[in-house]
């Protein structure tokens, strides 16, 4: 199955508004240029240029020294694109030539603009309309002369893309940069300052687990169009919770029916002599009470009062291993209680510390093999452990089997609980339970806590 990717929200935006605005800016220049060209007050792009282009190769100095027009076919075409074509043409020295009818507003001029290069001549937008010109001094065959030209006809398609080159180079572009680089730098903070409820609504997501039933996701800050989804996530957790609370009521009430016909049942098989396989039977049925029981304890971690008083582990180990010696014999096994310390105190809860070593016992009895040695001992500080010459468990395995309902392979009998029920009572007791190879190949559990210090 191919993964999908996860995009980035800021970018996607970053490069959705950047195309946005580049286009809506665009449709802007070009909205308001059509306006202003379309009600005149734009400085328009005028044929003038081109006439002045046209006239440059057209001056000629005549045998008397005067300024001459030859009439080139480029002229010519250009006068007869536009019926009102005019120019005045002169030099520093007062030799002048004309052609068609110079408006009055510029018949005099050219003598005051002997010392500008060039001028484009016109109106302002709140003055009433009148002809434009172009004026410009340029080098020709006839030397350095002055040109002034109005009415010169169409644009030609050439100035009117450098126009729109210089207009795009010079305005849109700068803008449109601009415009990217701020959306690049206030984006993603935007985004980010905008998701942080969402953020934070994450964070608490990643704390819920088993054990934190009722933790809901926060809905403050979290985006309107975001929340829906917040709150249907936090109605899913509602539903777990009341289904996992169905569930452990069920397991519970089964247990405690459970516990009264299995009672009778291994009451009843005691008074009676079954023969060879008494032994199988009895243990079959010491299976389910301890299943039963098991089931009682997942409901009792959670329900134990935060309360610990001095225990000895050393007790603890002789009086549970002196209770299942019969078990354990009637398996095929021996079983034996060591100690390197007369005792040894920690703080905890003495029936849930029992509960955990029986545990601990019972699984060496169920998956030992059913021969060899099953030796409890107690190590200083303060660590209890269980060893059997069974087959031992994989190391692949040692960190699943806490796992709840979990089995290894090769160990399919039992509902997968022991285990697991004895690393939440050490854990409430701020200890730690390691599976390591015994001395012969079999499985060490070993349940080590903190010493009680100042107890005896």
């Amino acid at each position: 199955m191919t993964r999908v990717q996860p995009h980035s929200l800021r970018w996607r935006l970053v490069c959705r508004l950047v195309g946005l605005q580049a286009a809506m800016l665009a449709l802007l220049v070009l909205v308001v240029i059509a306006a202003l060209w379309g009600s005149g007050h734009l400085v328009s792009l005028e044929s003038e240029d081109d006439t002045i282009d046209a006239l440059r190769d057209a001056v000629v100095r005549d045998s008397n020294g005067d300024i001459a027009v030859r009439d080139t076919p480029v002229l010519a075409k250009r006068r007869a694109q536009a019926p009102y074509f005019w120019f005045q043409i002169r030099d520093r020295e007062g030799h002048s030539v004309s052609q068609g009818r110079v408006p009055l507003e510029y018949a005099g001029i050219g003598d005051a603009l002997d010392g500008i290069g060039q001028a484009r001549l016109g109106w302002n937008i709140l003055d009433g309309m009148r002809p434009t010109a172009r004026m410009k001094w340029i080098d020709t065959p006839a030397g350095n002369i002055q040109i002034l030209t109005g009415q010169g006809g169409a644009v030609s398609w050439q100035r009117i893309g450098h126009a729109a080159l210089t207009l795009f180079l010079g305005i849109l572009l700068p803008i449109v940069a601009l415009m990217t680089l701020t959306t690049f730098v206030a984006t993603p903070v935007v985004v980010r300052r905008t998701l942080a409820g969402l953020d934070r609504a994450a964070a608490q997501a990643e704390k819920i687990d088993i054990d934190g039933r009722g933790a809901r996701l926060p809905l403050q800050d979290v985006p309107s169009e975001i929340g829906p989804l917040v709150s249907a996530v936090n109605d899913a957790l509602s539903r777990l919770d009341e289904g996992y609370e169905r569930h452990k009521r069920f397991l519970v009430d089964a247990a405690h029916e459970l516990r009264t016909p299995i009672a009778i049942l291994q009451t009843r098989l005691e008074s009676l002599s079954l023969g060879p396989g008494a032994g199988r039977v009895l243990e079959d049925v010491a299976r389910l009470s301890t299943l039963a029981d098991q089931l009682l304890d997942l409901q009792r971690i959670n329900q134990q009062a935060d309360w610990f008083s001095a225990v000895d582990i050393v007790a603890v180990g002789r009086k549970i291993a002196a209770e299942l010696a019969p078990l354990a014999i009637a398996a095929g096994y021996e079983i034996s209680f060591e100690s390197d310390v007369e005792h040894s105190v920690v703080r905890g809860d003495a029936g849930a510390l029992e509960r955990a070593l029986t545990n601990l016992i019972q699984n060496a009895i169920q998956h030992g093999g059913r021969k060899g040695a099953i030796a409890v001992r107690v190590e200083p500080p303060a660590t209890i452990s269980v060893t059997d010459d069974g087959p031992g468990i994989e190391a692949c395995d040692r960190e699943r089997v806490f796992e709840p309902f979990y089995r290894s392979q090769g160990h399919g009998r039992g509902a997968g609980l022991g285990l697991h029920l004895v690393q939440e009572i050490v854990r409430r007791h701020d200890g730690a339970v390691a599976i390591s190879e015994g001395p012969t190949g079999g499985a060490c559990v070993r349940m080590a806590f903190k010493p009680a210090h100042g107890t005896s």
